[in-house]
């Protein structure tokens, strides 16, 4: 049960990341207070993940889930680049978290 709640804790984390972006520097209420539930959230599911997770792999796994889903969500949201190179980083992260889910589902 840990696992799904980790990841439900990185796509919160995208979550309150992108809003920060849409809140404008918390001048806009709407994005400000979506922004601020998916941030509790996300720390919510984190904090009950790790009851079970080892803490190094949960919080890599997390800030990975959040960096992927962000730069992911700025490329296709945000008119961010989409370079080759921007692409191979974003799949190294992606190979760190799979590979850190693999090495430790023995817990």
């Amino acid at each position: 049960m840990s696992w799904p709640l980790l990841f439900g804790a990185g796509l919160f984390e995208v979550a309150w990341a992108i809003g920060l972006h849409y809140s404008d520097g918390f001048s806009k209420p709407v994005p400000t207070v979506g922004t601020a539930i998916a941030l509790v959230l996300s720390m919510v599911l984190l904090a009950n993940a790790v009851q079970t997770l080892p803490i190094g792999t949960a919080y890599a796994v997390w800030t990975g889930i959040g960096a992927v889903g962000t730069a992911t969500l700025g490329i296709v949201l945000l008119d961010e680049p989409a370079t080759v190179a921007r692409l191979a980083f974003i799949c190294c992260i992606v190979v760190g978290v799979v590979g850190l889910n693999v090495v430790s589902s023995g817990h």
